[in-house]
């Protein structure tokens, strides 16, 4: 929801990515970021970012009451589009009414304010381009719920082309897109881009008519998270990263140390990350319970989010990396999560699970070890092979670290991305916009 996003490593090495590659770009965000702690790479983004005017929460509030709230935040600008573009005003505004009453749950007696928000945001955006900064020439959005449908209206506003990349929760969490919504999008955009193949071929299915969709990895810089020559940690560490959410299968993981303790492995691990959401659920105290049910103080560790450069460091001091992804009963998965790659490009030894987009990346027993998911038996007889193995792990990092320089590079990946924009009608030069999550960015 907000830019910069710890959590977003991959957005932020990409807006940096195209910069280096001469884009001019114009950030948007719709929440500023709670978290103080930034990626270094932040700090090399010449960008300037707008956020966009707070909203008050949608949940428990009339809706009378709720607009008379936040409208006058929003009055101007739309004041000031509806003057310059009244047709264009009319319809979207008309659009973003019927969607309300259109994609509410069944058992909704009330529409969904939602989209209301949404085309206020909107409005805000447009406001912006066509005024502050008129040579903007196309607009791109992360995540293809909230945002992109922010985006969706914005290009309706302005008459600029729109695109957007669709990860993981947003595809496949029909509430996100309710209906026909993904499909909307997809047939008024100029292409989709997605980060696995797998996400592209599930799109395709969901979604058959409308713009090109193009797979394209989330890159790294193979330079920055590269080998080192350091020894392992005794006991050896084990390492897991990411929010601690049902998906990310940390649960299995503590079921697992709490099998390779009672075998009498000697180890550490340590799981860094932040809590879940509102919307994705927080694991913490389940995983907390579990891990003092089975006595694992001393062997399983809870650690903050971090920083991509303090989280090198991390990745050096380990001796495995492991992130037994699942898929959730209501569809919610990962595609190929970062942390993963970034292992991998230090030359660590992983185990993960044979879902989504992960074996597009690793290679059972070439470059990685994979399990069947919700596996806890599997992924402690997988990490005790690790463990007991040390030229496994040598091969399977040194193979790990040569799959990401081959497929995995932020600099070839980038510029497949940037081609995408290339053609757009520019006058010779490129500009953009987008947005990151629940913010736009490229401009």
């Amino acid at each position: 929801m907000e830019y910069p996003r710890v959590s977003e490593s991959f957005i932020i090495n990409e807006i940096y990515q195209l910069e280096r590659m001469g884009a001019s770009l114009q950030l948007f965000s719709v929440k500023k970021p709670k978290d103080a702690k930034v990626h270094e790479t932040v700090n090399k983004i010449g960008a300037p970012v707008t956020y966009l005017p707070s909203v008050t929460s949608l949940s428990g509030t009339p809706f009378r009451e709720w607009l008379k709230t936040n409208l006058p935040a929003f009055l101007s600008a739309h004041c000031a589009i509806a003057l310059r573009r009244p047709l264009a005003y009319v319809r979207v505004l008309g659009e973003a009414i019927g969607m309300m009453w259109r994609y509410r749950e069944p058992e909704e007696r009330h529409p969904r304010k939602v989209f209301f928000k949404e085309f206020l945001q909107a409005g805000a955006i447009a406001h912006h381009l066509l005024n502050a900064n008129p040579f903007i020439r196309h607009i791109h959005s992360h995540f293809c719920h909230g945002t992109t449908t922010i985006a969706m209206f914005t290009s309706r506003l302005t008459g600029l082309p729109f695109s957007f990349t669709a990860h993981a929760k947003d595809i496949f969490l029909k509430s996100l897109n309710p209906g026909d919504l993904l499909q909307r999008k997809r047939r008024r955009a100029t292409f989709l881009v997605t980060c696995t193949d797998a996400n592209r071929h599930y799109l395709n299915t969901i979604c058959p008519d409308g713009a090109p969709i193009h797979t394209i990895y989330h890159g790294l810089a193979p330079d920055v998270f590269s080998p080192t020559s350091g020894s392992p940690s005794q006991p050896p560490l084990i390492l897991s990263v990411g929010r601690f959410v049902e998906k990310k299968g940390f649960a299995c993981l503590v079921e697992a140390c709490r099998i390779l303790r009672d075998q009498g492995h000697a180890f550490q691990c340590h799981l860094i990350g932040d809590p879940g959401d509102s919307v994705t659920g927080d694991m913490t105290p389940i995983i907390c319970s579990m891990i003092e049910a089975w006595n694992l103080q001393d062997v399983v560790h809870l650690k903050p989010s971090v920083t991509q450069a303090q989280l090198r460091l991390r990745y050096q001091e380990c001796t495995i990396f492991t992130l037994p992804c699942q898929i959730l009963d209501n569809g919610d998965r990962d595609g190929i999560p970062n942390v993963l790659a970034e292992a991998m490009a230090t030359g660590l030894p992983v185990v993960s699970t044979e879902i989504s987009g992960i074996p597009e990346l690793v290679t059972h027993r070439h470059n990685g070890l994979l399990i069947p998911q919700k596996d806890a038996q599997a992924l402690a007889e997988a990490l005790a092979e690790l463990l007991r193995n040390p030229a496994l792990r040598t091969s399977l990092g040194q193979a790990a670290r040569e799959t990401i320089c081959r497929i995995f590079d932020s600099q070839q990946t980038t510029i497949r991305l940037k081609t995408l924009f290339d053609p757009l009608p520019n006058n010779g030069s490129y500009d953009a916009t987008t947005v990151p999550h629940e913010s736009v960015c490229h401009g």
